[in-house]
């Protein structure tokens, strides 16, 4: 007798379903009308296929489903065994492998002594899986502002409907709470995110959405910047450091300044002199106490709305506060300016002096023909220079160029914050009073006792006017007791000998018949 194999296919939630079977040997036989089978708990990965098979003759050797990308799969493509025993004829194999958003062909076989038979072909499609997106690193950080995006390389098999960056004050933001819209699909996108809070640290992290859900990049952090660019230094040191100036203590709004850089506008700086043996003084935000205001933080260097007042030693201080982290940091460094250059070797530092009513740094000396720069400290920590034809400083900048060799007046003014300048002036006397008339200099020496220029020489009954490095563009005349840049010609009423003295930071004169 010739052995008789019949596979049925038992519903369970069909999708796929064996409705006959292919005949691979004559002594096989598969019964239609008993036999259907289903796909279910299909995932992007698995799916699971029930068969129902009624055995008869020698019996059945191997059951299971076969499965492929192709129509028609066989057992020489893949297959999942069924090992177990089955329920009432009815079995499930998993498929496991697949590969995701893909669409597969399945068919229930079985295996007996004379050959193998199939089911009807059904199909089924995993699901998608998240697509692949990446955070582009913050540019463009402002106070309130910032530039960032995302590249999604990989839908997951489904379409991208919805693109973004989301963002917030706390770790692993997600699209439930701050986040922008940028488009569908694949690819490179720019995300410009707004209303942020000043000096605040935010998280990022891009997104995409397809119907698998919603999958996030690497997670980014930027701080924003402080929002403002004008810092007061109120204390009461202000009113005996600088007499005379209109500036007074405890108020925001009459105190010295120090700026944010435009480049960097976290890095706050400028220079501040404190003459009492005690100063006491904070940071405001504002030229009034309406704004947030900066005293002393819990650890040394770092700045709280709620701190104390900061107390410094008498003293010449560069300030600067650190506005891009949180709490905001502060340094305040002690100094002492000279210069330095051919005149001394570039060795130590020829010191200037403070003048307080002046508010800058002043010295002269004899330099040679060379170059030079601004030195603190004594060390190369902080040092200035200019470029060629220019009188503002520059940080680190080029040597200052001297083309003559001659006595100078060095001015060093840093007390409008991160708009430093300098002068160094050769003096000299010109008129129709002097030796050289109103085409020649006569020039002038640094007396290093009395802190002025000095010269002596025979005058004439007619005037003369200080100029300043033998050219027009800087000069003094008007009254000996205040004079004034471009002032009036100084009168010389009777010939002689004279001495003739300056103070060009003072701006007083003498004219002293010998």
């Amino acid at each position: 007798m010739k052995s008789i194999l019949r596979i049925m296919m038992l519903p369970v939630a069909a999708v796929l379903i064996v409705t006959g079977c292919t005949k691979e040997t004559s002594d096989v036989r598969l019964d239609p009308a008993l036999g259907t089978n289903k796909v279910f708990n299909i995932t992007s990965s698995s799916a699971t296929v029930t068969g129902f098979v009624v055995a008869e003759g020698d019996g059945i050797t191997e059951r299971g489903i076969c499965y492929d990308v192709q129509p028609a799969p066989t057992v020489a493509k893949s297959k999942a065994i069924f090992t177990g025993i089955p329920v009432k004829a009815a079995y499930d194999v998993t498929l496991t492998g697949l590969s995701f958003a893909t669409t597969y062909y399945a068919r229930a076989y079985a295996t007996g002594p004379e050959g193998t038979v199939y089911g009807s072909e059904r199909t089924f499609t995993t699901l998608p899986v998240l697509a692949t997106v990446t955070t582009v690193a913050a540019t463009n950080v402002q106070g309130t502002t910032a530039v960032t995006g995302g590249n999604i390389t990989a839908d997951g098999g489904a379409a991208v409907t919805a693109r973004g960056v989301c963002y917030g004050t706390s770790p692993a933001p997600t699209v439930t709470g701050n986040k922008t819209t940028d488009g569908e699909g694949l690819g490179d996108f720019v995300s410009n995110l707004t209303g942020l809070k000043g000096l605040t640290r935010y998280y990022a992290r891009a997104y995409a959405t397809n119907s698998a859900g919603t999958a996030y990049g690497n997670e980014i952090s930027f701080t924003t910047l402080v929002s403002v660019r004008e810092w007061y230094v109120p204390g009461d040191y202000v009113a005996a450091s600088y007499p005379g100036s209109g500036l007074a203590d405890w108020s925001p709004d009459k105190s010295p300044m120090v700026k944010s850089n435009e480049a960097n506008p976290n890095n706050v700086e400028g220079y501040v002199y404190m003459a009492n043996a005690s100063n006491n003084w904070k940071f405001a935000s504002k030229p009034n106490w309406d704004g947030p205001n900066y005293g002393a933080g819990a650890t040394a260097g770092t700045l709280s709305e709620t701190g104390d007042n900061i107390n410094l030693p008498a003293g010449y201080y560069k300030l600067n506060i650190n506005a891009g982290v949180e709490p905001m940091t502060y340094t305040a460094v002690a100094m002492t300016w000279g210069v330095i250059g051919d005149l001394n070797g570039w060795s130590a530092q020829v010191p200037l002096t403070y003048d307080p009513a002046l508010r800058y740094w002043k010295g002269g000396m004899h330099m040679p023909a060379g170059g030079w720069k601004f030195r603190a400290n004594d060390n190369w920590d902080y040092n200035y220079g200019a470029p060629a034809g220019s009188l503002n400083l520059v940080a680190g900048g080029d040597n200052i160029a001297t083309a003559l060799e001659a006595d100078y007046a060095i001015t060093l003014n840093l007390s409008t914050p991160l708009a430093y300048t300098y002068r160094a002036d050769r003096w000299g006397v010109i008129g129709d009073a002097t030796p050289g008339g109103w085409s020649d200099d006569t020039n002038m020496t640094w007396d290093a006792v009395n802190g002025r220029f000095t010269v002596t020489l025979n005058l004439t009954a007619a005037s003369f006017k200080f100029r300043a490095n033998d050219d027009w563009g800087y000069n003094f005349g008007g009254s000996l007791t205040a004079l004034t840049e471009g002032g009036d010609n100084i009168s010389v009423a009777e010939a002689g000998n004279y001495t003739i003295t300056l103070n060009p930071w003072t701006r007083v004169a003498t004219v002293t018949k010998n």
